[in-house]
């Protein structure tokens, strides 16, 4: 453990700060690192030849003027140069800071030359690290907190069945099995999420018969409002729609806005499916008739871990979901070069997907 500093040392350190040279920067608006030092090199010779020629017009002789100009020129080197290396020393303390943690240093920038650009750089990778490491710690939390929810109540039930508090019948098997499939869900979620950033998700581009898929997507959906018992309808026009895409990873964002829909929707209510042909685009939304999303929220709903039915977003508790379905939705759309929002409707909520009609050139 490094031991605090002797008084004496920070006196020192004191008396070393308010002698040192002022950072002024009257060389910033040159655009090159090689004016500069053309420049500083003319100022100090300038002022040196000014000495010498002054000090012989007042008879004084070199060994008076010479050290007089030397010493002069070098003050004015080192106030120069120190505005010129001030961005280097400032990205030197913040890369030490970072090391330490500290993403919140920045680099004051203001020169135009070659330091200038790099102090920028420095700041734009600050940024993006600052984001990152609040992501990172921002994704730990939420994935310990949805990791801990199933394998808590998985634990609780099975403590029961071994301490007799439960008899292992159906029900309670039942319940076992839903929270290990709720944790097998959160993994392949995480694991789709980070293929897909990672740019490790390929696609196989065919021609999609939108009806078809669609019609199978809302079977296995029937199942999982089974306890609703919500009903799902699809409306395709015309009737033979076709969509280039890579039929897996477009039954992956209808299942996931199936079960969005499932999770919002009221019992013993209706959720559509209605694909239609837009100008250039395939048109797919999934329509539901839940409380909806506000609509200074509705970009959000798509971020990582983010519910669209928390309270933030619509005024009621949560039901469930692991906030990563959307946010797979908007990268596997994206990577087809589509997109997917929030649209307006009349009531509930309306999520509109669309995909290029036409299979564009790699």
């Amino acid at each position: 453990m490094t031991s605090p500093p002797e008084p004496h040392a920070r006196h020192a350190r004191g008396d070393a700060d308010r002698w040192r040279l002022p950072d002024v920067r009257p060389l910033d608006p040159l655009r090159s690192i090689k004016m500069k030092l053309g420049v500083l090199v003319a100022a100090t010779v300038t002022l040196a030849a000014f000495v010498i020629w002054v000090g012989y017009g007042r008879a004084l002789g070199p060994s008076r003027t010479l050290p007089l100009a030397i010493v002069l020129s070098l003050i004015v080197t080192q106030i120069l140069a120190r505005g010129m290396t001030s961005p280097l020393r400032e990205m030197t303390e913040a890369a030490r800071a970072m090391a330490g943690g500290d993403y919140s240093r920045r680099v004051r920038s203001t020169s135009r030359d070659e330091v200038g650009q790099l102090a920028e750089a420095f700041n734009t990778m600050a940024d993006d690290l600052e984001h990152l490491d609040t992501f990172r710690r921002e994704l730990v939390a939420n994935v310990s907190h949805e990791l801990r929810t199933p394998v808590t109540a998985l634990q609780a039930q099975l403590e029961n069945m071994v301490d007799g508090v439960s008899e292992p019948d159906p029900a309670t098997l039942a319940v076992a099995l839903a929270q290990t499939e709720r944790l097998s869900r959160l993994v392949s979620s995480l694991l789709d999420l980070s293929r897909v950033e990672a740019g490790a998700m390929a696609l196989r581009i065919e021609e999609v018969h939108v009806g078809e898929l669609l019609r199978q997507a809302t079977d296995e959906a029937t199942l999982v409002g089974a306890d609703k018992r919500l009903r799902f309808t699809v409306d395709v026009e015309p009737v033979d729609l076709t969509v280039p895409a890579d039929p897996e990873r477009l039954h992956q964002v209808i299942a996931n806005l199936l079960q969005n829909a499932a999770r919002h929707s009221p019992a013993d209510d209706e959720v559509r499916v209605v694909a239609r042909r837009d100008g250039a685009d395939v048109r797919i939304d999934v329509v539901d008739h839940g409380p909806g999303i506000a609509q200074d929220q509705r970009a959000h709903v798509f971020e990582r871990f983010v519910r669209g039915n928390t309270p933030a977003l619509t005024g009621q508790g949560s039901t469930g979901g692991t906030g990563l379905g959307l946010a797979i939705v908007r990268w596997a759309v994206e990577l087809h070069g589509g997109s997917v929002v929030v649209a307006d409707s009349a009531s509930g909520c309306t999520m509109r997907v669309r995909l290029p009609a036409v299979r564009r050139p790699v």
